[in-house]
């Protein structure tokens, strides 16, 4: 489909209803966000690698006695802006409690959040997601990128409301400690 297509279809201001909306009809599994700026983002759907990854930290936090229904996978997360809310998907989400029933939850109880880079999703995550993220008070944002190691930087928000990188580790070596090590 044509740009000019896809335009004359698309509504003026797209709302976090209409992005969840694109995110159910989708027949190829892209993931649709948008910022509280209303910038429209599409993602490409999640190869193997990156299933392997979310799979392997998901295993690791329930091993550790983290409820199921507090380590989510792909849940929407509402992130308030100055003029209006965005929806962001992150790859993995640990909540202090189950969060209500939603499309997009509020991030109130959300302890992390994990971003596992593809290619084409550099910025976004290591740039974009992270003001964005630690604006919404977000204590804890882990972005894994897709090196050989699988290296994860974990980083923590900072008493100036920006996240302050603690660590760098290979996945292999994060998985050899206890999710206590490093989540309040």
């Amino acid at each position: 489909m044509s740009a000019e297509a896809v335009g004359m279809h698309m509504p003026a201001v797209v709302t976090l209803d209409d992005v969840a909306a694109m995110n159910a009809a989708d027949p190829n599994g892209h993931r649709y966000e948008a910022s509280p700026e209303g910038v429209l983002s599409v993602m490409p759907p999640p190869d193997s690698d990156h299933a392997m990854i979310a799979s392997r930290l998901f295993a690791w936090l329930i091993i550790a006695g983290w409820p199921a229904e507090q380590v989510l996978q792909a849940a929407g997360l509402r992130i308030a802006g100055p003029d209006g809310d965005g929806g962001r998907i992150p790859d993995l989400s640990v909540w202090r409690k189950p969060p209500t029933r939603s499309v997009w939850a509020a991030v109130d109880d959300v302890v992390l959040v994990v971003e596992i880079v593809s290619p084409g999703s550099e910025a976004m995550d290591s740039v974009t997601k992270v003001r964005e993220y630690a604006s919404a008070g977000i204590p804890q944002y882990w972005v894994v990128d897709r090196d050989s190691a699988q290296t994860v930087a974990l980083h923590r928000l900072g008493g100036a409301g920006t996240y302050e990188e603690r660590a760098r580790m290979p996945l292999a070596w994060l998985l050899q400690t206890a999710p206590a090590d490093h989540l309040d």
